[in-house]
């Protein structure tokens, strides 16, 4: 088994599980939490994984560490309404931008820049959905005008897409750096 398919079968799955399990308790981190990762957690994994079933573990997930922050870390449950269910929709759009993204795994210097855009525009619809949805349908949102709608997209989403684009940067970085390390080390092998 090469290191490429040992990555996808065994390490990759493991570190976006870790990931989102170590960071989606706190949507924009504190001082003592890291951002929550989920959106570039299922941009990584459609772009590495590309396997339905895994999508369906990250959601399920997604709702388990929901359901024990709010039961077991009195975590506010103010964002949960009928909107919730908008989110398998929201990740998706960055799941298949990750699809779509795998033209770009070169990481030269024009496809990263691609695969950049990609995902600010994946998270910017991914926001549009999550927080559209959120205000349209919950019931603890009432007669928002566009002003105030207009002044709360203003003050969430840099964060969304600031944390979005850096954890999608750093793997990026990283799955470069291991690619170079793996290059050289195999060039020296074989001569």
């Amino acid at each position: 088994m090469n290191i490429k398919s040992w990555q996808r079968i065994q390490f990759l799955p493991l570190a976006l599980l870790g990931l989102m399990a170590l960071t989606r308790f706190d949507h924009f981190g504190s001082a003592f939490s890291l951002p929550d990762a989920s959106l570039a957690v299922f941009f990584l994994a459609g772009l590495g994984i590309n396997r339905l079933w895994f999508f369906t573990v990250l959601l399920l997930e997604a709702g388990l560490i929901d359901y024990l922050a709010i039961t077991q870390f009195n975590v506010s449950d103010y964002c949960i309404s009928p909107a919730y269910g908008f989110l398998i929709p929201a990740y998706a759009v960055l799941w298949f931008t990750g699809v779509f993204s795998k033209r770009f795994v070169s990481l030269s210097i024009g496809n990263t820049i691609k695969m950049v855009g990609l995902i600010a525009l994946a998270t910017t619809s991914a926001f549009v959905i999550s927080n559209g949805s959120f205000y349209l349908l919950s019931d603890k949102i009432v007669a928002i005008s566009l002003l105030q709608f207009t002044s709360q997209f203003s003050h969430y989403y840099p964060p969304y897409l600031i944390s979005t684009l850096c954890y999608g940067l750093a793997a990026l970085l990283v799955t470069k750096l291991i690619k170079s390390l793996l290059d050289t080390t195999i060039t020296r092998t074989t001569t």
